[in-house]
């Protein structure tokens, strides 16, 4: 089944899309200032910090 999105639905789509990207920006500056924060005032290290990814990465996900 091959549904042609109306032009409306096309640029609401888009502008999800960019509203997505915006909160991920967001999230990824927030996140980056805080680790950098934690390293900067020794609450933890860089490398407790890829340790925790890698074994956090390992975890099987399913959504």
């Amino acid at each position: 089944m091959n549904r042609r999105l109306s032009p409306m639905s096309e640029v609401n789509m888009m502008a999800s899309l960019a509203d997505l990207k915006e909160v991920d920006y967001q999230n990824t500056l927030l996140l980056t200032a805080l680790i950098d924060l934690l390293i900067e005032k020794n609450v933890l290290t860089q490398r407790d910090l890829v340790e925790k990814i890698k074994q956090l990465d390992q975890f099987p996900t399913s959504f």
